[in-house]
């Protein structure tokens, strides 16, 4: 019984980096360390790929991951949302296998260098909390966006937050301020039984999971950064990766 799937999203085309997600990085093309990563998971039972690109379909299936269709243009446009994709291979799964799984680990292949038991531990999270909605990885940020400011119409810098408790609440001690974490591309879990009957992917009960400080890949100088982190400390999902194909070849 399938009941956890890795879902990795990979259109074709990127702004900032051509053919992004299927640049190489260390031997390997990007979207391979997510297959990676999922394929070293316990909890997870199948790995599939959503794609537009019948290119980046074979790269997938060459390490390991399933790709049961391409994604539809309309699915895969600048404009198009995560539910869109999510949607579209629930419905198909709905249409063409025995069972629809409940839960799927959304991960970005923007987010190469994850830690597979981190993974495992998110799936068990949510498993475990039976009214959660969803779970979704962030980090916490190391200061408070409250100390921040935006700039109104006349140039003037202005407090985020509304000053009639504390005047300049801004000057206040970091310590003050509760934590807060940024959303990154780590590990998000999101339950079909909440996106097709809802609007939303993640709903009102998300779960917070901690995940490290991760550089996701969104321009040449974050992807340099990633080469150069992995020059200094490597990664266990290139051995894995190498071991691989080299498995394929025999």
């Amino acid at each position: 019984m399938t009941d956890v799937i890795a879902i990795i999203p990979a259109r074709a085309g990127s702004k900032s980096i051509l053919d992004k997600n299927i640049t190489c990085l260390s031997r390997h093309p990007l979207i391979a360390y997510s297959i990676a990563a999922a394929q070293l998971s316990t909890e997870i039972d199948r790995v599939i790929v959503s794609t537009d690109s019948e290119q980046y379909a074979k790269i997938a299936i060459k390490y390991g991951a399933e790709v049961p269709f391409i994604r539809p243009r309309e699915f895969a446009t600048d404009n198009s949302t995560d539910r869109d994709f999510l949607v579209h291979a629930m419905e198909w799964f709905d249409e063409h296998e025995l069972q629809t799984p409940e839960y799927w680990v959304h991960l970005r292949p923007t987010t190469p260098l994850r830690d597979p038991v981190l993974i495992d531990k998110a799936i068990k999270t949510i498993q475990q909390e039976k009214g959660a909605t969803s779970l979704r990885s962030g980090y916490k940020a190391p200061e408070s966006p409250f100390k921040w400011f935006r700039k109104d119409s006349s140039g003037f810098f202005r407090g985020l937050l509304a000053e009639d408790n504390k005047s300049e609440f801004y000057n206040l001690p970091k310590e003050a301020f509760e934590d807060v974490y940024i959303p990154d591309g780590y590990v998000d879990v999101v339950r079909k039984s909440h996106i097709m009957l809802n609007d939303t992917i993640h709903g009102e009960q998300m779960i917070g999971f901690e995940s490290p400080v991760s550089t996701e890949v969104d321009s040449v100088e974050e992807f340099e950064y990633i080469q150069y982190q992995i020059s200094k400390k490597g990664s266990p999902l290139i051995k894995y990766l190498d071991e691989y194909l080299l498995s394929k070849d025999k």
